[in-house]
């Protein structure tokens, strides 16, 4: 919650202006507790953001440190660097096997269009500063969310082990962004993983993810359809279809939608990810010995990536 390039800031969800004193501020969290309490008709998500907020500028060293980071101050010597590229890792304990680079198209694209959107001879200096992200369009700003949510995926999955392969960005139409973010091989299963970011709590609704920032999009059908693609094309079948969101976007942490064309599909948190491909997706067929090799094999000759 208010990490994401798609989420509204602390002071949206109490609704003030940034420059509002503290007296104001206090104020203002207390009138949003009264609106959005569950008791009184509010909604309870909401009145869970309301105090989160509340955590983040409640105190005048917290309220400090959360406008340097998020761009509504500039102090000398500080910066926040939570939206660009991660570093590379330098430790040497055992990965999962790992193809294609996670949130690298996307990545490419944000920059591309960023300074775009900016202006033929603007100055750019850093496309990740919070004050300028904040700005840009809702379709930018989903561009460098769903990149972040490709990069935590693909470091839980290597977190996993040796034991685990997974292909990024990986070809499933003749749109480039018409792609399957992730597919994951591991002794649970082979995995179609999508990584999502909507910028807004969801709800399900016949076996689809839904809520007031999807728009007529159908995330869990364009997802089944990527993967039907991809297992034509290297003559395999996917055990399951994995759907990873933001912790705070889901009311709890995995949520079976249902088989579609005897495919299992959860909706997951973040946070559940690398349990989830541990213990396999309910009903998903795990894969050993052999057939393992072979699936692995048939993925690494046919698999392009965007």
């Amino acid at each position: 919650m208010f990490d994401s390039p798609l989420s509204a800031s602390a002071y949206e969800i109490l609704e003030v202006d940034p420059g509002v004193d503290d007296v104001e501020l206090r104020r203002a969290y207390r009138l949003r507790l009264r609106q959005t309490h569950p008791d009184t008709g509010g909604d309870a998500a909401i009145f869970i953001q309301v105090q989160r907020a509340w955590e983040l500028v409640g105190t005048a060293e917290g309220r400090a440190a959360y406008d340097r980071r998020t761009g509504v101050t500039h102090e000398a010597g500080t910066e926040w660097s939570g939206w660009r590229p991660p570093p590379t890792r330098t430790d040497t304990r055992p990965r999962a096997r790992s193809y294609g680079h996670p949130g690298g198209w996307r990545r490419e694209r944000y920059l591309d269009l960023i300074r775009e959107w900016a202006g033929r001879g603007v100055e750019v200096p850093d496309p990740y500063d919070p004050a300028l992200v904040r700005s840009a369009p809702r379709d930018l700003r989903r561009l460098l969310a769903d990149a972040l949510a490709e990069e935590a995926t693909a470091r839980t999955v290597s977190d996993l082990g040796m034991g685990y392969t997974v292909w990024h960005d990986v070809v499933a139409g003749a749109d480039a962004d018409d792609k399957l973010d992730h597919v994951v091989l591991g002794p649970s299963g082979l995995y179609g993983v999508m990584s999502e970011d909507f910028g807004g709590v969801v709800g399900f609704r016949r076996g689809e993810i839904t809520g007031p920032s999807l728009g007529t999009r159908a995330p869990v059908t364009a997802a089944l359809g990527r993967m039907r693609t991809v297992a034509k094309a290297a003559r395999v079948k996917f055990g399951g279809a994995i759907i990873v969101l933001p912790d705070d976007d889901l009311s709890q942490a995995v949520t079976p939608l249902g088989t579609t064309r005897g495919v299992p599909v959860v909706v997951v948190r973040r946070s559940a990810l690398a349990m989830v491909l541990r213990q396999g997706v309910p009903q998903a067929r795990a894969i050993g010995g052999n057939e393992l090799f072979d699936v692995r094999t048939r993925l690494q000759q046919t698999v392009r990536f965007v």
